[in-house]
């Protein structure tokens, strides 16, 4: 959190920080429900007065303040009910309304409380205008605001386990449900009504024990376990509990906080969000994948049919130029194929290029002129690729390894090794072989070989990179080196 590292804040211990970080985690529902702007102030590091390390402004009502405050400081006396609260480890209501800009500001101040110790205070800002005809919906939301601010000043909020820090847990403005201690619901929100009836719930919800409801509404889905819990034990508001809840109609998330007083349980509040919209995109996007992956698998399983068929035609061929034709295009497929058996077992849209290679520096070894005699290495990492790279790159690594094999290696030497730099998206890839070497006449500008066409027309407007040969005492190194945009 940045208000470790701001000037003169006080020095935490790491346990007071991690409350702190907690409560700030969480207090958008404070804010919410008191329709107020809240300061988390904590005491500088001389004890000579308190700093403003965090700010939250409310979904439901307007900003007080409307700059940031956090970073303001405030000196021993100039404060003294922040003192007061501090120091005394109790809630200071009742106090005179105070002008912030247009506003006319009630504030109250909240002891936060850890380890039977003070280590912070909130000060409260509401709009003295927003106060003065209460809905019964603002009068709910109060009182259960003031619930849980006692609960903060008795150090029992944040309940320990929360499992209200995701970004997609519900918010007071989803819907709301109130529990007397029973489970039995004494107001909801219009928000949480209009998620029922979504769901199915016609009746009036008022009265209801909150539970119950849940399990009328339950309806077993097909190819899912029956639940162990019924929903009356798991959304009791006995225990701080997050679940969803599905039917036929929908999907509701739920996540019952209980409400204490002086570690008594008084009730409970639900807040409730449906997210059938966002349920039903995921599961397209599953489905998505599921189909994409499938027609990789298919793909895969229809280039190794016509290598097959190229096989056969290879046997039946007696001219030895055009059956070594067919065999280097059947290498040729099989490279490709190994790219999308790669991606049908992937949920993304990149490949783990290294498992491409190994297959690809097996199925060479298995071709070459002297298989028993020569060894073959991969150094370093590719990691992965995306899938528009990934086949044109194992086409030209499958020509540089052939090549290696069939001319530098065809006779002497014993050593192919596939060398990969990766820093971030730049590559640099050197095929290396210790056999005959090149030509004192090779130009590879001007060759007339289909293998290095391929390499060059694939490097240049595919990978958008250089491709250059070098001599080695003894072998040579083909090497490629391209950037991922």
């Amino acid at each position: 959190m940045p208000f470790r590292n701001l000037p003169g804040a006080s020095t935490l211990t790491s346990d007071e920080f991690g409350r702190l970080s907690d409560l700030i985690a969480e207090w958008q529902l404070l804010a919410d429900l008191s329709f107020a702007d809240l300061i988390l102030w904590v005491p500088k590091h001389d004890e000579q007065g308190f700093i403003a390390v965090a700010q939250i402004r409310p979904m439901t009502a307007a900003t007080v303040f409307a700059t940031d405050i956090v970073g303001t400081n405030i000196s021993l006396g100039e404060q003294p009910n922040i003192e007061g609260a501090f120091a005394t480890g109790n809630i200071i209501r009742d106090l005179e309304p105070t002008n912030i800009g247009e506003f006319t500001v009630k504030e109250e101040i909240i002891p936060v409380k850890f380890g039977g110790k003070s280590i912070a205070v909130i000060t409260r800002h509401r709009n003295i205008e927003t106060m003065r005809t209460p809905s019964r919906l603002e009068l709910n939301y109060r009182e259960i605001a003031n619930h849980i601010y006692r609960m903060v000043a008795e150090g029992n909020f944040p309940i320990q386990g929360s499992v209200y820090r995701s970004e997609t847990a519900p918010r007071a403005g989803d819907g709301l449900v109130r529990l007397d201690v029973d489970g039995r619901i004494t107001f909801a929100s219009p928000n949480a009504r209009s998620a029922f009836g979504r769901i199915g719930w016609v009746k009036d919800m008022d009265g209801q024990h909150f539970g119950e409801i849940l399990d009328q509404l339950a309806v077993p889905i097909r190819g899912r376990e029956p639940r162990e819990e019924s929903w009356r034990v798991v959304m009791s508001g006995r225990s701080l509990r997050r679940d969803e809840f599905e039917n036929s109609d929908g999907v509701i998330d739920l996540l019952a906080i209980p409400l204490t007083e002086s570690e008594i349980r008084i009730g409970a509040v639900v807040l409730v969000h449906n997210v059938t919209e966002l349920r039903r995109r995921d599961r397209a996007l599953v489905s998505k994948d599921a189909t994409i992956r499938e027609i990789h698998h298919r793909v895969k399983n229809n280039l190794q049919a016509v290598s097959a068929l190229l096989r056969l035609q290879s046997r039946r061929t007696e001219d030895g130029l055009a059956r070594s034709a067919i065999e280097e295009a059947i290498r040729r497929i099989a490279s490709i194929a190994h790219v999308h058996e790669t991606l049908s077992t992937s949920s993304q849209d990149s490949v783990q290029f290294d498992e491409v290679v190994v297959k690809l520096l097996n199925s060479a070894l298995e071709l070459s002129p002297r298989p028993a005699e020569i060894k073959i290495n991969k150094s370093g990492d590719f990691g992965l690729v995306p899938s528009l790279i990934a086949t044109p790159l194992a086409l030209v690594l499958t020509e540089l390894i052939q090549n290696a094999l069939e001319h530098g290696l065809n006779e002497r030497g014993s050593k192919l090794e596939v060398q990969v730099v990766r820093r971030e998206n730049r590559f640099k890839i050197s095929v290396v072989d210790d056999g005959a070497g090149l030509s004192s006449d090779f130009d590879p500008t001007k060759s007339s070989s289909l293998g290095l066409e391929i390499v060059r027309t694939l490097t240049d407007n595919e990978l958008s990179g250089e491709l250059r040969f070098n001599r080695l005492n003894p072998g040579t190194e083909a090497q490629i080196e391209f950037e991922l945009h």
